[in-house]
């Protein structure tokens, strides 16, 4: 039953099942009915389990179920929708070839169905496009010809193509033999779990998707809530549905390239008006701490849209305190960069809220930095940047492990009885994406300093033992530390050492029993820090 005004930040869902819908909801799901049930699909794609995710249940206090549809041949649910309408095509346009604008995974869809069928097919993707799903689309012999920014750039580009060549043009979403395809998935999640189902949770880009697996649910399930999740800079559907008309955007974010659209579908948007119950808008570090969340229950990468379904899930469950219900979020794609991954690494702490970010001032005198690391106790500490810049203050950056974000500014609260000026980072952009990787430079009050390599084991303690050792007389001018998961850190650190001290500085380093390496004399250090 479609709410009043759909939002991000709805009521909370009744317990009770819904009723019915209504009529007019209800004769737009049944249209689709039968062209999902006849759906041409498993000559190219696989019914894809229906599997637990444990890790995800325990965490949240709800019984998880990811639609694995990153297990399909092109890792993503887009070639149900392709195969199916390129399958209804007469042999005279399949004669002609095929033309389709995508972001990479209908791409795909196309490009396999197209080898299957034996016709052409030309893809137009944006050139913002991961390379991953270009190569895809070359190794299924699809014609690739990249095009603008965004999907909505590459599909006017498309559709100019279509006609200067006489194709048939694929539609990525706004198709009812495409929705009827992507409808297959609602079509599977029934059989393979008879029993309830709270809320079923689903990626919308276009809309395609959500459009058919909604149409699906809702004429044989109504009372399963359907929520769509999009990334809270590629919100068409939800600000169109909440205006009442399509709405476009003037730009979309492109970190979850799957679902950058700046224009939803006129069929997909009239279908997820009447049969979506609910919204969820997520940020991107909630999108990486999801995809890390996938991981630790299957041991597979998604791609950002691929874990926008387990983002909504967990946001949804925690705005309206929902325990004991069961979900199922749609794992729609894992066409990833590998390079991306060191991003969605750095980002996924945060997202999952396992890691406060902080900007400290501490006095420049000798013992303050021994001092600030012993307040910080038992917590792991995760990043640690500073640079020795002026003469009274210090101005440390400092990442830390916490369980709940309300952990943070207890943490902040502490630094500040102590008094240790201190800025909680947590939600800086320009700090988690920027400022953390600048923090150091040249310092002319570095006198004397010697930088060092050090290999710090990961366990509490460390970091402690190895100021403890320190002679008094020796001050630390620079520090940077990240934690990047190993056994072993690595950390490097420059010190105020003067010459009179070698003797006792070279026995310090003996004592010390880390491996280590100077780099006093390396010429990068010369170049950017010294």
């Amino acid at each position: 039953m479609k709410p009043a005004a759909p939002s991000a930040t709805a009521a909370a869902p009744n317990a009770q099942p819904l009723p019915t819908l209504k009529p007019a909801a209800a004769r737009i799901a049944n249209a689709y009915l039968k062209r999902i049930l006849t759906a041409r699909v498993y000559d190219v794609a696989i019914e894809s389990p229906l599997e637990p995710a444990p890790d995800l249940s325990r965490r949240t206090g709800n019984h998880v179920l990811l639609k694995r549809e990153d297990q399909q041949p092109v890792f993503s649910f887009k070639l149900r929708g392709a195969y199916n309408k390129m399958a209804h095509l007469g042999a005279e346009q399949l004669a002609r070839g095929v033309i389709c604008a995508s972001a990479g995974n209908h791409a795909q869809g196309v490009a396999l169905a197209a080898r299957k069928l034996g016709c052409k097919a030309t893809i137009v993707m944006p050139v913002t496009t991961p390379k991953v799903k270009i190569d895809a689309v070359r190794a299924r012999g699809g014609e690739v010809v990249l095009h603008g920014e965004s999907y909505s750039d590459a599909y006017a580009h498309a559709l100019t193509l279509e006609r200067e060549r006489g194709l048939t043009f694929v539609h990525p979403f706004d198709d009812p033999d495409v929705i009827a395809g992507q409808g297959t998935v609602g079509m599977e999640i029934l059989r393979q779990h008879a029993g309830p189902i709270d809320a079923v949770f689903v990626a919308i880009g276009g809309g395609g998707l959500i459009s058919g697996v909604a149409a699906y649910l809702k004429a044989l399930r109504p009372e399963i809530r359907i929520v769509g999740v999009q990334t809270v800079d590629s919100d068409a559907m939800l600000r169109s549905v909440r205006r009442g008309r399509r709405v476009e955007l003037a730009d979309v974010g492109l970190f979850s390239d799957g679902t950058a659209v700046k224009l939803v579908g006129r069929e997909t948007y009239r279908l997820t008006r009447a049969l979506v119950d609910d919204f969820v808008s997520v940020d991107t570090d909630a999108v990486c701490a999801a995809i890390k969340d996938v991981f630790q229950d299957t041991r597979s990468v998604m791609e950002p849209a691929g874990a926008l379904g387990v983002a909504g899930m967990k946001q949804y469950a925690a705005a309206h305190g929902l325990k004991g219900r069961t979900f199922v979020a749609i794992t729609c794609g894992a066409n990833i960069n590998f390079d991306r991954l060191r991003f969605v690494a750095e980002r996924a702490e945060v997202g999952e809220q396992r890691e406060a970010l902080f900007a400290v001032t501490i006095p420049e005198e000798r013992g303050s930095f021994k001092r600030f690391c012993a307040l910080i106790g038992p917590h792991a500490v995760t990043e640690f940047n500073y640079r020795i810049s002026d003469p009274q203050l210090a101005h440390v950056f400092v990442g830390i492990a916490i369980r709940t974000r309300d952990e943070a500014a207890r943490i902040a609260r502490q630094f500040e009885r102590h008094g240790f000026a201190t800025v909680d980072l947590s939600g800086d952009e320009l700090a988690k994406e920027h400022i953390r990787h600048m923090v150091g430079g040249r310092s002319e009050l570095a006198a004397d300093e010697r930088l060092f390599r050090f290999v710090f084991p990961e366990r509490p303690g460390a970091l402690m033992r190895f100021l403890a050792a320190m002679h008094p007389g020796w001050n630390i001018s620079l520090f940077h530390y990240r934690n990047q998961g190993a056994d072993y850190g690595r950390i490097l650190v420059g010190i105020q050492v003067p010459a009179s001290d070698d003797a006792v500085f070279a026995q310090f380093l003996h004592t010390l029993a880390y491996p280590w390496a100077e780099e006093t004399a390396n010429p990068v250090y010369k170049l950017f820090l010294r």
